[in-house]
């Protein structure tokens, strides 16, 4: 009996550390990887993309305006902080240090100084190569930095873990802006993205969206920059339009539910454009299932983004979508971080949430949905004019791919909950 149980002990001794070695081979690939990755792409100089202007359709009792290339959104968005009055709510996930930073970061200052109170959050990770000189701010910016590590003492509590990958800019209650663009020169020009501009009631849920993160992770000091930010009246429904807000902290995690829903519901077409794609395999069946039931399903994604390892595994779902009829798209020459969708001409969203675990179950993240067909038609023509830039990938295609291919997918796949 004594030598049964040793041996059943050494077995699982054993097979814990083969479990153990094998996740650290997995690792180690990806980092490889990842370096390998970063130094091809050194010197490299970005290809031009087709884009389409700025346009804009009321919807309700406002507007809303997307955008497809950097510099035009840039352009409306410090001219929105320049001309605040009262107040300005701005929220960014990546703040780079360079000459597009340092745009906004004047434009936040000079705004404070004319009399503005002006509120700035950014994420502490996902700045951490960003130089500390240019993270000085003045005194009179209010500035929230998310911290690197937010559990505290509490080590074992997931619900702290969460990056604040929101993008977020409210100037006075008139106009908001939300969407995929981070702040910075690469994104300004070089990168493929979705933004929105909306004006009307629907700009309190962006403003309540920003006063809910401020107080919910303020520090509990007697400072003036981290008293609670109030809302001064209470908010207008608007109906045709919907805020989604992740929240790890409370555990609401509303957007993937809303995907989900909104694709078993499609009857015509569901067009989805995200950066990075591994989702779980609820996701993946409700694509599977609206395409085998007659749907037009397609997936653009882009060919090489900005983190290999990504890309490796999402390409472990392609199989099941391709042999269920959905189409792939590859977005080429640039990096796609856009993240939208349109269902049946009629359901869009627009936001900051990849189809990845990260994005649908770990961060702070926020989408707009909008039930408008006047916008899903735009957001359509967006899509159209993506897919002149893309490589379709075809079943004959892909299971032509060679075998040290295929076995990188699948050692990579036990991954993907990391991601």
């Amino acid at each position: 009996m004594f030598q049964s149980s040793s041996a059943a002990a050494r077995a699982l001794t054993l097979v814990r550390k083969t479990l153990l070695r094998l996740l650290a081979g997995q690792l180690a690939v990806a980092v490889i990887m990842s370096l390998v990755d970063s130094y091809r792409r050194r010197g490299k100089k970005p290809k031009p993309f087709p884009v389409t202007p700025p346009s804009t359709v009321e919807v309700g009792d406002g507007t809303v305006t997307t955008y497809t290339y950097g510099k035009d959104l840039y352009a409306d968005m410090l001219a929105a902080i320049e001309g605040a009055q009262r107040q300005i709510l701005f929220e960014t996930y990546i703040w780079k240090g360079d000459e597009t930073g340092e745009r906004f970061k004047a434009a936040l200052a000079a705004a404070a100084d004319r009399g503005v109170e002006v509120y700035c959050i950014y994420d502490g990770f996902a700045n951490l190569v960003v130089s500390p000189v240019f993270k000085h701010f003045p005194d009179n910016l209010k500035v929230l930095r998310y911290p690197v590590y937010a559990a505290g003492w509490r080590f074992f509590d997931l619900a702290r873990y969460g990056r604040d990958h929101r993008k977020i800019l409210v100037v006075d209650e008139t106009v908001g802006f939300v969407g995929g663009y981070n702040i910075g020169s690469a994104y300004e020009t070089e990168w493929r993205d979705t933004h929105m501009r909306i004006t009307g009631p629907a700009v309190w849920d962006l403003k309540r969206a920003f006063a809910d993160f401020w107080n919910l992770n303020r520090r509990r000091r007697l400072r003036a920059s981290e008293r609670p930010l109030l809302l001064e009246t209470a908010s207008t429904w608007e109906p045709r339009i919907r805020v989604q807000r992740n929240v790890p902290r409370l555990w609401m995690f509303p957007i993937r539910s809303m995907y989900i829903e909104a694709i078993n519901r499609a009857s015509r077409n569901v067009w989805l454009t995200t950066a990075y794609f591994t989702p779980d395999q609820d996701f993946v069946d409700a694509m599977r299932h609206a395409a085998q039931r007659g749907v037009d399903v397609r997936l653009l994604l882009p060919l090489k983004s900005n983190h290999i390892v990504a890309d490796w595994i999402s390409r472990g779902y392609f199989t099941q979508l391709l042999d269920a009829g959905v189409r792939v798209f590859r977005y080429k020459d640039a990096m796609v971080h856009a993240k939208t969708a349109t269902v049946d001409g009629t359901w869009v969203t627009v936001g900051t949430a990849n189809i990845d675990r990260l994005s649908l179950t770990g961060n702070y993240e926020i989408n707009v949905e909008v039930i408008d067909e006047s916008l899903a038609k735009q957001l359509e023509a967006v899509f159209s004019t993506d897919e002149t830039n893309c490589l379709e990938l075809t079943s004959l295609e892909w299971e032509a791919r060679d075998l040290h291919r295929k076995f990188t997918e699948y050692f990579l796949a036990p991954l993907r909950p990391l991601l």
